[in-house]
């Protein structure tokens, strides 16, 4: 599952329990993000990013929608003035799948400022 770096890496399509992690896959995942928690029973990945104003906000949107579709794992979001809410979780696993996390890298690699 680790061999290749998250970032390095590309959603596939999964369904079925199979393809859901357990918690200590998930547990080692978790570390390599930054600022992540897991929501809903960890079923979800969940961050807050925060911005200065609309502008900025609409801007990350935009860039995290070019790479929710490039990879076509799409997160649930929402968006306000000075902040993005972002929720990633795979519905056809039930919960958590690799995809979840390799999505969220690419998100935190949008924020490197």
């Amino acid at each position: 599952m680790m061999d290749t770096p998250l970032l390095q890496q590309h959603c596939r399509p999964l369904s079925g329990s199979e393809n859901r992690l357990d918690a200590r896959q998930v547990e080692t995942l978790m570390a390599l993000l930054n600022g992540w928690q897991l929501t809903e029973h960890g079923q979800a990945l969940f961050k807050i990013v925060p911005f200065e104003n609309y502008h900025q906000t609409m801007a990350f949107v935009n860039a995290l929608a070019f790479i929710a579709h490039h990879e076509d794992h799409h997160p649930d979001l929402g968006v306000h003035y000075n902040r993005c809410e972002i929720r990633f979780s795979t519905h056809d696993v039930g919960g958590l799948s690799l995809n979840d996390f390799i999505c969220a890298a690419k998100t935190d690699a949008l924020l490197i400022r």
